[in-house]
């Protein structure tokens, strides 16, 4: 398992993000896009290369966003319509199996999950740090799918215009 700690970087023109690994190394940076008609982040790796890109959907019945690789749509996540006791939302794969996102979503503690299979953790109880989160990916998924999920989750649970058109 991977684990990853994101810290939104507070005091940055946009909304950035540091993702390190468990040892605090920093190994992807979230930019969030200023000054774009629509929200868009782009995660890099340390290289500088795109992971994934996440912008919101323009004209949508519900909230949602698009994770995209190399300009090909990965997914597309959407806020349930109705979530009795927890949060949820669900995300369309491109070519394979939905996941949806369910638990304390506002407070960071939730999970992602592919049927049964507990794909990702996302807790903000491993650390005392303010703005600070873990996720916990499962061997064999795509790191990069599940950390644009986490970001987009995030700018959709906390800002209530996004992935509105």
């Amino acid at each position: 398992m991977a684990r990853y700690k994101m810290r939104q970087h507070l005091l940055s023109l946009g909304e950035d993000y540091t993702i390190e690994d468990e040892s605090g190394h920093p190994v992807y940076k979230v930019d969030g896009k200023l000054l774009r008609i629509r929200e868009t982040f782009v995660i890099e790796d340390r290289d500088g290369n795109e992971v994934a890109t996440i912008r919101e959907k323009k004209i949508a019945l519900r909230d949602s966003m698009k994770i995209l690789r190399g300009g090909d749509t990965l997914a597309t996540i959407r806020k349930a319509w109705i979530s009795p006791i927890r949060d949820k939302f669900s995300v369309d794969v491109e070519g394979g199996e939905d996941l949806v996102a369910q638990g304390n979503i506002l407070d960071h503690e939730y999970e992602i999950r592919r049927g049964r299979d507990t794909v990702a953790r996302i807790s903000k109880s491993w650390f005392s740090i303010r703005d600070t989160y873990g996720i916990d990916v499962a061997p064999g998924e795509d790191d990069g799918l599940i950390l644009a999920l986490a970001v987009a989750i995030d700018e959709m649970a906390h800002d209530p215009d996004a992935g509105r058109g």
